[in-house]
């Protein structure tokens, strides 16, 4: 058991979080007790703090992309006290379900969300299932891994969702978006990175990471897509992005929660288009994605706070003014 834990709690939703000392509870069964190193700031964290999700059991610790140090293992833990390992979205699963049992475990509707419906990362100190948890490469140092826990884990199986494009179109080029964009390029694809207008840092970040073309999401790319990937909540760019794919293209929502999508001829969608969502993500997914990151991605752009300034953070997020991927850090 660890007493006086600092963390940073939601206590109502459309409120800043609280910096609260708690007790946290030693680990049992298949549970581990983890020091949180660094946890990133994900733009799924803020529709949990916005009251965008729903059913938010307040109060919550936030935060889902989290790396740590078992510092106490249960009986049935995979991991032994000492080992660093990273802590995903997915919290747990029923596993006996039709999906659960078909390969399908993020469609499992007894599934549990890390720092939404259980407390996350945003903390000195949190609980997990070992069993959902993942040891990290050493190439990667605490912070420059932690948003590939759900930003590179989300874009990876957005990416496998694509099929396989040559040309992709990448629509918010935020913390997901730079680490896929590095993926696809490792995987010999071209791809053009879509902005808010006048959004120069985030186009100039992707033009040096490889991209074709860089430009606002209002502004048709210069050749014909295969795929898009839509990372911003923003409904009216699923026409923009239907528009932008070839006959029989395909157009990926990676997000978890987007605004209403706007009317649309249906001529956008003919030609043998498909619309899909990515919804969570599987264990499967994070240990093919962790396999080969260390070769994948050259680099992981981030800006660092300290765990008490979480709110910071989130604001500068909700603004647009994040450059690459927010990280919470704990400091010894």
């Amino acid at each position: 058991m660890i007493e006086n834990s600092l963390c940073m709690r939601l206590r109502r939703p459309n409120a800043p979080l609280e910096l609260e000392a708690r007790k946290v509870d030693p680990p049992s069964g298949a549970q581990v007790l983890l020091r949180v190193h660094a946890c990133a700031v994900c733009r799924t964290d803020l529709h949990v703090v916005d009251g965008e999700l729903p059913n938010i059991p307040v109060p919550i610790v936030p935060g889902h992309e989290v790396v740590g140090e078992v510092v106490e293992a249960g009986p049935e833990s995979r991991w032994a006290v000492g080992t660093r390992v990273g802590v995903p979205w997915l919290a747990s699963t029923c596993g006996k379900c039709d999906y659960c049992r078909s390969g399908h475990e993020n469609l499992c509707d007894q599934a549990r969300f890390t720092g939404y419906q259980v407390d996350g990362g945003y903390a000195e100190h949190m609980l997990a299932d070992s069993r959902y948890c993942f040891a990290l490469p050493h190439e990667l140092d605490d912070v420059h891994a932690a948003p590939l826990l759900c930003a590179g884990l989300i874009g990876y199986r957005s990416l496998r969702m694509a099929r396989d494009p040559k040309r992709l179109g990448i629509y918010g080029f935020g913390a997901a978006a730079h680490i896929v964009a590095q993926v696809a390029r490792w995987q010999g694809r071209e791809f053009f990175a879509f902005t808010r207008k006048g959004d120069n840092a985030a186009q100039k970040l992707a033009l040096d990471l490889g991209a074709v073309w860089a430009g606002d999401s209002e502004s048709p790319p210069p050749a014909e897509l295969d795929a898009a990937i839509i990372f911003a909540p923003v409904g009216s760019l699923v026409p923009a992005a239907l528009r932008a794919v070839r006959k029989g293209g395909i157009v990926v929502c990676g997000g978890i929660h987007m605004s209403d999508i706007p009317q649309f001829p249906y001529s956008y969608l003919w030609g043998e288009r498909t619309l899909c969502s990515v919804a969570n993500l599987t264990r499967r997914d994070a240990e093919e994605f962790l396999a080969i990151a260390p070769q994948a991605v050259r680099e992981t752009r981030v800006q660092t706070f300290p765990l008490k300034e979480a709110n910071v953070a989130l604001d500068r997020l909700r603004e647009g003014k994040i450059v690459g991927a927010a990280v919470l850090v704990n400091r010894e």
